[in-house]
């Protein structure tokens, strides 16, 4: 059996390298549709690798990552360092907020609301998000396409290796709706914007996906890593022998406002 192709690299290093990173085109509609301009305070609350905030920072806004992991930060910073553009590291989560923080015009969340205790984190960003100021959550999805047939297989081992699907921790489940928790705060004003991509990926790339799941890395699954990796590049080869693949990707962003505005 081959040994696991990604053992060498951190979670946070996988997480950078093997994620699809937000387009463009759906940062700069944030953007505008949050009326920001250069130099504007952003909060990126669960930077992780720093995908949001790099972005945020060189469209011109003052960025502080935020994230619990030294490892993310890290990673973060050494990618905002080779993009010549600055961010402001802060190492904590949305419970270590503090009402003195700010004020932000606005603050995301790329793939990370839903780790948080959600009602108090809204209350809390309720007092540090300036009058006018904006949330934008961010995830990504996968639409029940052909070409996403490799999607499935992907979502099958993670599940019966990592048992994903309950509490969060990647693909296959842990995503519920945002709006309940919206409407129950003051942020009551939702507006929203997608972007669908169609892009080549190979296996390894999605070997390097599901290790990159915090249910899946090899710091989870240890000596059963080769076993996944196998199993999943078995069921992989049964759709595509030569290992090349297309996947379909929706990036979306929901913006939330104060009622009042």
């Amino acid at each position: 059996m081959n040994q696991p192709v990604f053992l060498s690299e951190n979670a946070a290093v996988r997480y950078r390298r093997h994620r699809p990173a937000y387009p463009k085109r759906l940062t700069d509609r944030v953007i505008g549709l949050a009326g920001l301009k250069s130099g504007d305070a952003v909060l990126d609350l669960g930077a992780g690798p720093g995908f949001l905030a790099l972005a945020f920072a060189q469209a011109g806004m003052n960025v502080t990552a935020a994230d619990p992991d030294a490892d993310m930060l890290a990673v973060a910073d050494a990618a905002a360092r080779a993009a010549h553009v600055k961010l402001e590291p802060w190492r904590g989560g949305s419970a270590d907020l503090t009402p003195d923080m700010g004020p932000f015009r606005l603050v995301t969340m790329g793939r990370s609301f839903h780790w948080m205790d959600r009602a108090p984190t809204l209350a809390m960003l309720d007092r540090i998000v300036a009058q006018g100021g904006t949330i934008a959550l961010f995830h990504d999805a996968h639409p029940p396409v052909p070409e996403n047939a490799w999607f499935k297989v992907m979502c099958d081992i993670a599940g019966k290796f990592g048992k994903i699907g309950s509490g969060g921790g990647g693909y296959g489940g842990g995503h519920h709706r945002y709006e309940p928790y919206l409407f129950a705060s003051a942020f009551t004003q939702l507006d929203g914007s997608s972007v669908t991509e169609r892009r080549a990926i190979t296996a390894d790339d999605i070997v390097g996906r599901v290790t990159s799941l915090s249910a899946c890395g090899p710091e989870k699954l240890g000596d059963q890593t080769p076993r996944m990796e196998a199993a999943l590049r078995e069921g992989l080869a049964k759709l595509s022998p030569d290992g090349e693949f297309v996947e379909v990707i929706e990036f979306v962003a929901l913006l939330a406002r104060r009622g009042d505005v």
